[in-house]
């Protein structure tokens, strides 16, 4: 497989980086822009920015992230939270995103997908999908930050997803988020084998054990980490070193800095 990328996900709320257990009891953590240039500087592949209650009022409120990343951030970041419309995508982009995650107003009109596609390519593309497990077999598909279920099925979802053009799948256990007690494996190893497009796991990340076991067990393409960093349970660091004991490629630090500097 490919070099396996390191994300950052930082969720927020106002201007205020947060974090929570399975999306419920918010705590708020410190200032995003702050933090998520001490990740940048510590060796991180890329970053999320997710607006967690954008949906809720129909805008998003990271046009400041945004731009204070373009100027200070010098690697590849994705924002999502509240972007409805094709116009609200170039604003981000504009702005200088690399990549928008499209959840709920996708689900509520899967054509939306089709028509940023069209307009910027699909590699800007990531489909969000938050996933709670239904029964022994079935995952269904949750919108509004975890909060609403809607009856789709995962599998089936991110299927139709890639169909109409999404170049990239953010797949986020809610069952563990926040958790520390692992991935989904099952469920991510499912997606994997029923998309060609590559998928991020989120959702679960407590121990170095759990990205090795999710990685040996599937053939995911990026972990994305929220409370294993926010709680500095283990640096950037930690975590690249001990990969390559695994057998598992990761990009070294002194490539990254230095194609920061180009």
């Amino acid at each position: 497989m490919s070099n396996l990328r390191l994300i950052a996900r930082l969720d927020i709320k106002g201007q205020n980086l947060i974090k929570g257990i399975r999306f419920e009891g918010l705590r708020v953590l410190g200032n995003p822009q702050q933090i998520a240039r001490m990740y940048y500087e510590n060796g991180i592949d890329e970053l999320i920015y997710i607006d967690t209650v954008a949906s809720l009022y129909g805008r998003n409120c990271l046009v400041d992230i945004v731009e204070y990343s373009t100027n200070n951030i010098f690697i590849p970041f994705t924002v999502g939270g509240g972007l409805c419309s094709v116009d609200d995508v170039k604003n981000v982009l504009r702005a200088g995103a690399e990549k928008v995650a499209i959840n709920t107003a996708a689900v509520r009109r899967p054509e939306l997908i089709d028509e940023i596609s069209k307009t910027f390519g699909s590699q800007c593309v990531v489909l969000s999908v938050q996933a709670k497990k239904r029964n022994n077999e079935l995952w269904e598909v949750f919108i509004e930050n975890g909060r609403e279920p809607t009856g789709l099925s995962v599998v089936e979802w991110v299927q139709k997803g890639e169909g109409l053009g999404a170049g990239e799948i953010l797949l986020t256990s809610v069952d563990q988020d926040g958790t520390l007690s692992g991935f989904d494996v099952e469920l991510i190893d499912t997606v994997v084998k029923n998309v060609t497009i590559p998928v991020i796991a989120s959702g679960g990340a407590g121990r170095l054990e759990d990205i090795i076991e999710l990685v040996k067990k599937t053939n995911v393409d990026a972990v994305a980490m929220a409370s294993l960093l926010h709680y500095d349970y283990f640096s950037i660091d930690d975590i690249r070193n001990v990969m390559p004991n695994h057998d598992i490629e990761v990009r070294s630090t002194k490539n990254i800095l230095y194609e920061s500097t180009q």
